[in-house]
């Protein structure tokens, strides 16, 4: 091996683990800009000018609240079971999951099975009683047989939390990626991003959102398909020998990062096994919790089940969802052992390495962009850059509008109006509402430039597990829920999973650069906790009380649970 090929991958070994090879650095956060990527902007351009195309046409369909929110109910099973895809296969998915397979072998499918198995939840519990009982939003569900200003201001709360990280995370994953690859300034990339997500929510709402979704779905099912095709082919197709490289590539790196032969075997053969990521068994049990229940808890995608006309149409969502996120997942594995394979091999890759490293969260998933430049040459890369971007781009939008409905639909027309506001005056809000939430995502996205996006998105989904979820599957299932248990219980969830995880060793000491072992909490995720006592606040709270108003609430449960079941008395996405 060549001495230029030797400093990639001992550069490359501090990602992996293998080493502290950059303890010291530059300045970390900060991504190296490249080149400009001619190939790439006109490929982001030609996506760009499609998707306004067709915010154009979905505003002229935006006429009522019911249109903004759920494209009036007329979305088929099969286009919204694609649009749940884009919504869920988002920067997180694409670009980190194949980032920590590079970096953690076989451990980086945690990831991926626990995004994954959060389906079948939704497929028997949620899908088809969410469609029945809901109008635009999960609080309708949740609060189905409730006083409604409580549980609306909960949901509104849980849900408005989980878009802001979630959103931050977007927003800087964006800002990074677009430096890094087009060479702008990062704050000019996140005013970007901010403000054509603006528009697609302002003017097309979820109409628009839903082909952006869709087409931006397309393209990435496309894209990493034909990238694992062609990892693969370097193997002969073989997913043995395609493994077999990657621990020798390990050694390698374990090798060029000063361990001796017999430590740097070790290291080699440890991508195949567990321990990587996750140390201990709690915080995999919790980690695993927070993305399975998170995911039946995130208000973007509980929302989707809103914008076909009836059940059945949910269910078909759900199956097409599943199937093209477990076919989605499954090739992301096979990209992240051919980064191993591809990228740390490739000494043209070692000033983007070494930038990707010291970028610290924002720009080291970057794995996934290099796979497609390793295989495809620079007219793929601007490509998979293109998509990358939308992937951003969709989610963020979905993101958006959730968020907007929660303050329009739960907090202005329930709350405030007492379900007496109209459709145009709901709709002014929202995108009011929509501006705020924009402004809002570029400022946070700026400010959290340097912080670790990683944390920020775990952070969403372990709050949406602790928070949303447990209201939602209590009310819906358990007869002698009361709106004083859920919103108690709710709020107990919301303020624990917070609460936890700043006091993590992630955030504790990773983040907020206390010294090592004075995190009060020693796990990585707070679900397994915060999720237990989310459920334990709803129950305990919900049989000691005896109110009037609690007993009319278990007598209406038998109501619902016809509803729920079977439809009777459900109307279209325009109402109840």
């Amino acid at each position: 091996m060549s001495s230029k090929h030797l400093k990639t991958l001992a550069a490359l070994a501090a990602l992996s683990g293998a080493g502290a090879a950059l303890a010291a650095g530059g300045d970390v956060g900060q991504a190296a800009k490249q080149a400009t990527n001619w190939t790439a902007i006109a490929m982001f351009g030609i996506f760009v000018a499609a998707t306004l195309w067709i915010t154009k046409w979905a505003a002229a369909k935006t006429r009522s609240a019911a249109d903004f929110y759920t494209a009036g109910g007329g979305i088929t099973g099969f286009q919204n079971g694609l649009a749940i895809a884009g919504d869920y296969m988002s920067a997180a998915s694409f670009l980190g999951i194949s980032a920590a397979v590079m970096a953690t072998g076989y451990d980086g499918l945690i990831y991926s099975i626990g995004f994954l198995v959060g389906w079948p939840i939704i497929t028997f519990l949620m899908a088809e009683r969410l469609r029945n009982l809901g109008k635009f939003t999960f609080a309708d569900v949740a609060g189905y047989r409730f006083k409604q200003t409580p549980i609306r201001a909960f949901a509104a709360s849980g849900t408005l939390v989980v878009v802001a990280f979630y959103l931050i995370a977007q927003m800087v994953g964006a800002g990074q990626l677009i430096k890094l690859l087009f060479g702008l300034e990062y704050w000019i990339a996140v005013v970007i991003v901010g403000a054509l997500m603006m528009v697609y929510v302002l003017f097309g709402g979820m109409t628009a959102t839903t082909w952006v979704q869709i087409i931006k779905a397309v393209l990435l099912l496309c894209g990493v398909s034909f990238m694992a095709f062609m990892v693969l082919a370097q193997f002969n197709f073989s997913p043995e020998a395609l493994f077999a490289k990657g621990v020798d590539v390990k050694t390698a790196i374990a090798i060029a990062a000063g361990k001796t032969p017999e430590e740097a075997a070790k290291t080699g053969l440890s991508i195949m096994g567990p321990g990587g990521f996750v140390k201990d068994p709690i915080s995999a049990i919790s980690f695993g919790m927070a993305l399975m229940f998170g995911t039946a808890g995130l208000p973007h995608i509980l929302m989707r089940f809103f914008t076909v006309p009836d059940a059945k149409e949910a269910r078909k969502s759900v199956f097409w969802a599943t199937t093209w996120i477990g076919y989605f997942y499954v090739l992301i594995f096979i990209i992240g052992f051919g980064a191993i394979t591809l990228v740390l091999t490739n000494p043209e890759f070692a000033d983007v390495a070494k930038g990707v490293i010291k970028g610290g969260a924002g720009t080291a998933n970057m794995a996934a962009v290099l796979v497609a430049k390793s295989v495809g040459g620079d007219v793929f890369f601007g490509f998979i850059s293109a998509v990358a971007f939308a992937t951003i781009l969709a989610v963020v939008a979905g993101l958006t509008l959730s968020g907007a409905s929660a303050v329009s639909h739960d907090l202005y027309a329930t709350v405030f109006k007492k379900g007496k506001a109209d459709s145009a005056a709901e709709l002014r809000v929202s995108r009011i509402t929509t501006l705020s939430l924009g402004l809002l995502a570029v400022v946070l996205g700026i400010a959290f430039e340097k912080q670790n996006i990683a944390f920020m998105v775990s952070l969403a989904f372990a709050i949406a597990a602790s928070a949303n979820f447990p209201v939602l599957f209590m009310s819906v299932l358990w007869k002698d829920c009361t709106t004083k248990g859920a919103v108690i219980g709710g709020f107990l969830g919301l303020i624990s999973s917070v609460a936890l995880t700043v006091v993590s060793p992630s955030v504790w000491e990773v983040t907020l650069g206390n010294p090592k072992g004075s995190a009060w909490f020693p796990y990585t995720s707070p679900a397994l906790f915060s999720m237990a006592i989310g459920f334990v606040g709803i129950w305990l709270f919900s049989i000691l009380d005896r109110s009037a108003q609690a007993t009319k609430e278990r007598a209406d449960f038998a109501v619902q649970q016809v509803r729920s079941e079977t439809g009777l008395g459900a109307a279209g996405a325009s109402g109840h």
